[in-house]
């Protein structure tokens, strides 16, 4: 953002430099890392961010006030969503997306994507 950076730029810049994790287009137009065919987040362009972090992460996320509720999925804990304005919001995207991250690797591991 400002280093002349979009925000889904600088996001999937850093998301994309931890080990195993690949980025690409879903179904439905989202920007999308996975990590061995496990979702950590996906992006919808420069704006907004989803989440399935299970449901007491989602619930303390609430909490904090870090997420809200994903749009398609309203009242449920796992599926959350982050708005994106500026760059502590990217910054903090950044930080769920590790969160979620950690969480699949300890319970799945890391393989390469060469070798999954």
């Amino acid at each position: 953002m400002t280093d002349e950076r979009s925000a889904s730029e600088a996001i999937t810049d850093e998301v994309t430099s931890w080990p195993g994790v690949e980025a690409g287009y879903g179904r439905r137009g989202e920007w999308s890392f996975r990590v061995n065919n496990h979702e950590v987040g996906h992006l919808h362009g420069d704006h907004a961010a989803h989440f399935s972090f299970g449901k007491e992460v989602g619930a303390a996320l609430r909490e904090q006030g870090r997420v809200v509720d994903h749009p398609v999925f309203p009242g449920k804990d796992a599926m959350a969503a982050r708005r994106i304005d500026s760059d502590d919001d990217v910054r903090d995207v950044i930080e769920l997306m590790r969160l979620n991250y950690d969480r699949i690797a300890a319970r799945y591991g890391i393989s390469s994507p060469a070798t999954a």
